[in-house]
């Protein structure tokens, strides 16, 4: 029988300390890697200017209510001049969509979505970098994307997700601030599928 005189990885050497014998199966197991910190924040990459929010909401016998814009200057440091509502299917992606001129101010009523930004700012500290923030009822439900930041959102819930809109500027029908590009850019370096992994085989 062939003996295997490669060093073993950092998984296995953390096996061969274990009191416990272990078959081929937790010998291929792949460790699972840090995605949050003790305070629930995520570790991955925060694009410089996207602001995420968590509200209250206020719960009795009667119904819920939660305040969207409470004269905080968090989120809302520049007026509001423009509001509208949009929803998205189930299993319904939108984007990749970008503005130039103002940033979007995204409130989640109900539903699950999966927005994903990509800076390509070059003057940006975070230029080239890719984030990803879910927008829940039982999470962060506001997200400030700032101008010239491509965002593409996925709704993850099995029904329509509903949310409102406040962008920074009235939109423009004649000269729409609104630039495109399909889902599947090779300029964007992010695969959508990986939104919906499946097991290892």
């Amino acid at each position: 029988m062939a003996v295997n005189s490669e060093p073993p990885l950092p998984f296995l050497q953390n096996l061969l300390k274990s009191h416990m014998d272990f078959d081929q199966s937790v010998q291929r197991a792949i460790k699972d890697i840090q995605t949050t910190k003790l305070d629930g924040t995520r570790v991955e990459a925060e694009i410089h200017g996207v602001l995420v929010k968590r509200v209250t909401t206020h719960v009795d016998h009667r119904g819920r209510l939660f305040e969207v814009w409470n004269g905080t200057q968090d989120v809302w440091s520049e007026p509001v001049v423009y509001c509208y509502m949009f929803s998205i299917k189930a299993n319904t992606t939108k984007g990749w969509g970008l503005h130039l001129e103002k940033s979007d101010r995204y409130t989640l009523i109900c539903g699950e979505i999966v927005t994903v930004l990509y800076d390509p700012r070059i003057q940006s500290p975070t230029f080239g970098k890719i984030q990803k923030v879910t927008l829940s009822e039982q999470g962060f439900r506001q997200l400030v994307i700032p101008e010239g930041v491509w965002h593409m959102n996925v709704n993850i819930a099995d029904r329509e997700s509903f949310l409102i809109n406040h962008p920074t500027q009235i939109y423009d029908h004649e000269s729409p601030d609104r630039y495109l590009l399909p889902l599947d850019s090779s300029e964007i370096p992010f695969d959508v599928e990986s939104l919906f992994p499946t097991q290892n085989r």
